[in-house]
């Protein structure tokens, strides 16, 4: 910019005219000429700041990217922003993809297929870091798929959730309305949670395309729209005409709240170690657990007294039908075949022998009997065909057959009362504090009741049998899963399988399709009164013509199951049901079984195991050929993630960043008690001082990506997170650099040579292929923090640090001596942005597709619309360079014992390399450009001998044969260097010592192999003259 011109102050001018006129009347005419001049200048100079700031203004405007209408290819800036913004980058793309159907599978394709069914979240669901990790796996699953050449297919769909989103609609009806489900009455209750589902519900499916989850939306599904629901249905009915579904009477896990049976995984459980208090639904004051209590049952035959039993729920006495002892028991040996009376019904209790279930060394060695209340009672009731008395209610209240003294009292208050009433009858004996675990409902925190109860069944064992062999079998597994330490859970979990409850006694979810038979001659009216008037169909016509064909001539009505189906049923059938099952569908034909199913290693069982089963017997296979379970994420202390810890990490607060205040108010949002909160935000406030920075889901999704090494649990710190936002920053400025040097006009070439290009070149291009092949094979292998870890290596280690460095004499100044490797730069950088923005994209695919959508295209050849269909890197042969990988590691390692001799010091200054091999001589000299340019030097020396450095010098053995010296210019400290140079020789022979002792046992020669041998007699030597090189380099300075 031109300077403004220096106007005087007028005033001070006009006195000095004056002053001056009368000696200087011959210049006045000059002076009044040089004030004219003066002012044009300075009006010049006003019109052109105005312009330059206009132009400043329209630039600014080139580093903005216009608006881009929603749906359409993204417009992006004419030049690239100084500073990577995620929130900037990650705009619009997704809607493009989308709306230009890049995700769409094609079942009539020539393509393999390569199918993955997301496991589908629940409905009433919001995006948690879970389901952020099983986004970033499948998504870079199904991106790298679909650019090696695949008809990919990633299925989208959503779990109806039975319990989880009854209980969130009768929470609102609750909240809003203070009525009950039962006040409501089903068909308006199912009505409401339709209505919820509609407008709140799938909200997570909206989120995970801001994580970039390139799904198949067109065959986005839900377990309960129409199509599932007739496969669910079809699905019962073919099991049940097998023999395989069945209706038995069975104890089940008891939610009081919920009023249903519900499944092991929705049960926590509590390990309580002594008399401990707590809250339970329905109570008023906190409930006693842990508590073993002791009472007496009186004897039939008055003159043999007593016989004392403990429990944990004193309450269940009231249903005790026997009292078991162990057979060789000889305290109890007299009273084999007694009865003992109940205190307060006057039932008659036999006493039993069972050696299965009574450990005579444990508490008095006589247990209580409630068949209807405990498993392992219940077990013992079916070996002695003992009466079972259930007596409690649906809603945990103590029924008749409890005696009226208790009925109708709820059981935790019944629980104090039968204590008192054995007290007052004197045979209460002692209450003392026991270790116990307690069931909980996850979703109520109800404690599980066993209540004894009709229900549906699946008979597993055959399935089992057929899923254990397809994952187990050495030559006809169909199965493989990964990591394989979970193969132990699969056996265990199939070898030992039970019958699977399948029906729930809620009003969300599937009705069962079976229809119980009232007929008009029954005794008993009540729908399910006698087990054999069951029929199950597809629906009420095909059951009346069931009823009609079973009992003809007869008059009946019927009646629908109230109760629905558990909804793994449903989930089970989710990779059949997805593609069209039952019907023959092309999707099914094309895409079934499925390649691979990815999830976490906690619902091995209850979902993996279960879609196997159903897909061998219904499918006719195997649902998928692989099974990856990926680890369960803690925080970064490695605590479950709780919201009353504070520690709950939301995605889309670490993609969008949020302050400490944000995350107070989501937990002040939330329902946690005032002290619960009070100690979630001190937790926020200790893992989150300054909130969440943006992140974007590109750095969040690497991140989860590389936590996937950590087999069983990932410790989740969103640090690291940060660190991968910030080397997309330098991902970015590389791009934003090589661009620079390719210019506007640059057409890639079509042909690049690698043999004449410079050795730099040579270089990356055969690092680049290596990292292309092993990326290639971890992800085949499945093994994605290694696949993740060395595109990053490449990126960062190799492009950024080495090859754009060493190639910037090139640019600089437009030297024409470097004409030809100027030319040469930019096609090899060209290829490695290409090349390496495509190998990253799977795991990356904003950032990769906004940079390569900047990069010029080769003129011969069409490139795909989108990075995402482009093909993804394969090994080129041509690229392979093993003699320039080694050389380039020996420049390495010069450069790095350079720049360790230099630490803080900025300043080029003059080097020496001492090469004590020909080969090593001629590598440096032949690279001193790069070492120089790499180190940062103003010079290189190759020296034939050590005493050729000049003094002052500090000094790095490389390697064995190779020591630099870095002319520091009297910051040397002579007595500083030797003693570093001393620990290294004390290291060095350290090392040599323990290789003797390995290499000095007896038999070495006979017992170690000879590879082995002979790789440690090369390290012995490289030791040997690491160690003179070092000894050699002490004896300089002490000279």
């Amino acid at each position: 910019m031109e300077k403004n011109p220096v106007v005087e102050d007028p005033e001070k001018k006009k006195k000095k005219e004056e002053k001056a006129r009368e000696k200087e009347m011959k210049k006045q005419k000059a002076l009044e000429k040089a004030a004219k001049l003066q002012a044009q200048q300075a009006s010049s100079t006003k019109k052109t700041e105005k312009k330059i700031t206009k132009r400043n203004e329209d630039n600014l405007q080139d580093f903005v990217d216009p608006d881009t209408p929603f749906g359409e290819k993204k417009q992006i800036s004419s030049q690239m922003a100084k500073n990577y913004n995620p929130s900037a980058v990650e705009k619009s793309w997704y809607a493009w993809w989308e709306k230009a159907g890049l995700f769409v599978a094609d079942s009539s394709s020539t393509k393999p297929p390569f199918v993955i069914v997301l496991p589908p979240p629940n409905v009433t669901g919001a995006l948690h870091i879970g389901h952020a990790l099983t986004a970033a796996i499948e998504d870079t699953i199904i991106r790298w798929r679909r650019m090696s050449g695949y008809n990919t297919l990633w299925v989208p769909g959503m779990d109806h959730a039975g319990i989880a989103t009854q209980v969130v609609v009768e929470k609102k009806l609750m909240r809003e309305r203070q009525l009950t489900r039962h006040q409501l009455g089903r068909e308006n209750f199912v009505k409401e949670v339709w209505d919820w589902k509609n407008k709140y519900g799938g909200t997570i499916l909206q989120q995970l395309r801001r994580l970039g989850a390139s799904l198949d939306w067109s065959r986005e599904c839900f377990t309960m729209d129409e199509k599932r629901s007739l496969a669910v249905t079809e699905a019962f009915v073919r099991l049940f005409k097998e023999g395989l579904i069945y209706r038995d009477v069975r104890l089940v896990n008891w939610d009081c709240v919920l009023r249903t049976a519900i499944s092991d995984i929705e049960v926590d459980y509590l390990d309580i170690k002594e008399r401990t208090l707590l809250r339970v639904p329905g109570y008023e004051n906190p409930v006693e657990f842990g508590v073993l209590t002791s009472f007496a049952y009186p004897l039939e035959e008055k003159e043999l007294g007593e016989i004392v039993v403990a429990t944990t729920r004193v309450e269940t006495m009231l249903g005790d039908t026997a009292i078991a002892v162990h057979p060789n028991d000889k305290r109890y040996q007299h009273l084999h075949g007694k009865f003992a009376i109940h205190p307060f019904n006057g039932r008659k209790i036999p006493i039993i022998c069972d050696a299965i279930l009574v450990d005579p060394a444990f508490g008095t060695g006589a247990v209580k009997i409630t068949p209807a209340h405990d498993p392992n009672d219940f077990e013992v009731g079916k070996r002695h065909n003992l009466e079972f008395i259930n007596v409690f209610t649906d809603d945990g209240k103590i029924n008749s057959n409890g005696g009226s003294e208790f009925s109708d009292m709820p059981r935790f208050k019944a629980r104090e009362a039968v204590t008192e009433a054995l007290k007052n009858k004197g045979l209460f004996k002692e209450a003392k504090n026991n270790e116990m675990r307690l069931g909980i409902c996850s979703r109520t925190n109800d404690v599980v009741e066993p209540l004894i109860k009709p229900q549906w069944y699946v008979n597993c064992s055959s399935m089992a049998k057929e899923g254990l062999d397809a994952m187990t079998d050495d030559k006809n597994g169909k199965i493989q899963i990964i990591p394989k330490q979970y193969l132990a859970d699969w056996k265990r979990w199939l070898e030992n399988i039970r019958d699977w409850c399948i029906s729930r006694q809620l009003w969300w979810g599937h009705q069962v399709p079976a229809w119980y038979v009232i007929l008009e001659d029954d005794d008993l009216k009540e729908v399910g009164a006698y087990n054999d008037h069951w029929v199950v169909a597809r629906n009420k016509e095909e059951a009346l013509a069931e009823a009609s064909r079973i009992y003809a001539g007869k008059n009946f009505k019927i009646e629908q199951d109230p109760d629905v189906l558990d909804t793994w049923f449903s989930s089970g059938l989710f990779p059949l049901s997805v593609l069209g099952w039952p019907d023959d569908t092309e999707d099914l034909k094309a895409f079934y079984p499925t390649s691979i199913l990815e999830t976490g290693h906690d619902i091995l069982f209850f979902w993996v195991a279960r879609m196997v089963m159903l897909g061998i017997k219904l499918g006719g296979n195997v649902p998928f050929g692989k099974v990856y379970l990926h680890p369960m994420i803690r925080d970064a202390h490695g605590r479950k993630m709780s919201k009353s810890l504070g520690n709950v990490v939301d995605p889309l607060e670490v993609i969008n960043g949020i302050s400490l205040e944000g995350l107070h108010k989501r937990l002040e949002e939330g329902n946690l008690d005032p002290k619960e909160l009070v100690v979630a935000k001190e937790g926020q406030k200790k893992d989150f001082p300054n909130g969440i920075a943006e992140c974007g889901a590109d750095a969040l999704r690497f991140a989860l990506v590389s936590y996937t090494a950590q087999s069983d649990k990932i410790n989740l710190d969103i640090q690291r997170v940060v660190g991968y936002r910030q080397w997309c920053n330098k991902l970015w400025n590389a791009v934003r650099f090589a661009m620079s040097k390719l210019g506007d006009d640059y057409v890639p070439s079509s042909n690049v040579i690698p043999p004449v290009l410079p050795f730099s070149c040579q270089w990356i291009l055969s690092v680049l292929n290596k990292a292309i092949e092993d990326t290639n094979q971890f992800l085949e292998d499945y093994v994605f923090a290694d696949a993740a870890s060395k595109v990053y290596y490449w990126w960062q280690y190799q492009l950024c640090d080495v090859f754009i460095e060493v190639i910037k004499p090139y640019f600089a100044g437009n030297d024409p001596k470097f004409a030809s490797e100027r030319s040469f730069a930019q096609d090899t950088l060209w290829l490695c942005l290409d090349y390496g923005l495509r190998l990253l994209h799977p795991f990356m695919p904003f950032v990769t597709e906004e940079l390569w959508q900047r990069l010029p295209s080769p003129r011969d050849s069409k490139r795909a619309a989108s990075i995402m269909i482009s093909e993804y890197p394969s090994v080129v042969e041509g690229w392979r360079n093993e003699g320039a990988e080694r050389q380039m590691e020996l420049i390495d390692k010069a450069v790095k014992s350079l720049r360790s001799l230099a630490k803080e010091n900025r300043q080029r200054l003059p080097a020496y390399a001492h090469c004590q091999t020909n080969p090593v001589t001629e590598i440096i000299s032949s690279h001193k450009l790069e070492i120089e340019t790499l180190a940062n030097l103003s010079s290189l020396t190759v020296i034939g001998d050590s005493s050729d450095a000049p003094a002052g010098c500090a000094v790095s053995v490389a390697t064995p044969d190779l020591s630099v010296y870095l002319n520091l210019q009297g910051s040397l400290s002579a007595e500083a260097e030797l003693e570093k140079i001393r620990k290294k020789m004390d290291e060095v022979q350290k090392q040599k010592e323990r290789l003797l002792k390995s290499i000095n046992i007896p038999d070495y020669e006979e017992k170690v192999p000879a590879e082995i041998q002979r790789k440690n007699k090369d390290k012995l030597e490289g030791l040997e003259q690491e160690f003179a090189s070092l000894q050699l380099a002490s004896e300089r300075i002490i000279e």
